[in-house]
């Protein structure tokens, strides 16, 4: 392994064994575990150097906070690249893979950035309350942003939403997939993918070349209906709602990874060595989209 991908794994390991390892389970269930990730999150952002905003609301007597930090562009600072993930998990599980990967990923992903000038602005958020009870509701932390984005004019070109993205495999038949997947697809769990809508479907197609172009990981696209089970299983959702462009990055969560919403979820699951060469190539990806724009 490289030394770069050496210290990207080391450090998202770190990352995942504090959020999932000794702060565990972290919902407005139990407030205390989710205040500490969302301290754990603004502390690594403000070693970076970012400034870090919260985004308070209240849910269930609790106060939680949606945390953004902005590396403004040099050339269309009004066009975002927005970057998110969700750092709560479901009650039940310490949430290394969902999504302590993202989380990890998010982390890692704005220290990479920290040295960069982009052209256009890249804004990176952590998400709170994306589980149930509050998925698809008014107190899901994504669809509070979303709707502040849109009604303060955010001109967000695209979203990138960082879920579940830590299980690999090169097994036969160890990956699966919704009805009728499977025949276009491969069935080894050692691709990672993105997933978008139609209107989506140019961007992402944007996204994947420069992936490629970045990074020799193997890499699967999908644009399909949201309804199809999984495909509108996170925050990206959000962003469609409110009629912004998003993609979601994810390893498919629950049509591989055996430990989803369970107990199980933990942080010796995880395979570090995929995930930091994944976040690398994201960060190669990223960074030339926010350098050439989205016009």
């Amino acid at each position: 392994m490289e030394s770069q991908e050496l210290a990207t794994a080391q450090n998202l390991r770190a990352h995942v064994a504090r959020l999932a390892g000794e702060i565990g389970e972290r919902n407005v269930f139990r407030p205390e575990a989710l205040q500490a990730a969302a301290e754990y999150i603004e502390r690594q952002w403000r070693q970076q150097g970012y400034a870090v905003e919260r985004l308070g609301y209240e849910v269930r007597g609790a106060r939680c906070f949606n945390l953004e930090i902005t590396r403004s562009g040099a050339a269309r600072n009004d066009q975002i690249l927005l970057i998110g993930a969700h750092y709560d998990t479901v009650p039940g599980s310490p949430g290394a893979n969902d999504n302590g990967s993202g989380v990890a990923a998010l982390i890692e992903l704005s220290r990479l950035f920290a040295d960069l000038e982009p052209a256009t602005t890249v804004r990176f958020v952590a998400f709170v309350n994306e589980e149930p009870p509050f998925f698809m509701t008014d107190l899901q932390g994504s669809m509070v942003y979303a709707d502040m984005a849109r009604r303060r004019g955010d001109d967000i070109s695209l979203m990138v939403c960082l879920e579940t993205m830590g299980c690999y495999s090169d097994k036969p038949g160890s990956q699966g997939y919704p009805p009728l997947f499977k025949f276009f697809y491969p069935d080894r769990a050692n691709f990672l993918g993105f997933v978008s809508n139609f209107r989506s479907w140019w961007a992402m197609r944007r996204l994947a070349a420069a992936f490629r172009r970045g990074s020799d990981f193997p890499l699967e696209t999908t644009a399909m209906f949201p309804f199809v089970p999984g495909v509108s299983w996170s925050d990206h959702r959000s962003f469609w709602v409110q009629g912004f462009r998003a993609v979601m990055v994810t390893d498919t969560a629950f049509y591989r990874y055996p430990h989803y919403h369970a107990v199980s979820d933990t942080p010796d699951r995880l395979d570090y060595s995929s995930l930091s060469r994944v976040t690398l190539g994201l960060r190669s990806a990223l960074a030339e989209l926010a350098d050439i724009g989205f016009e």
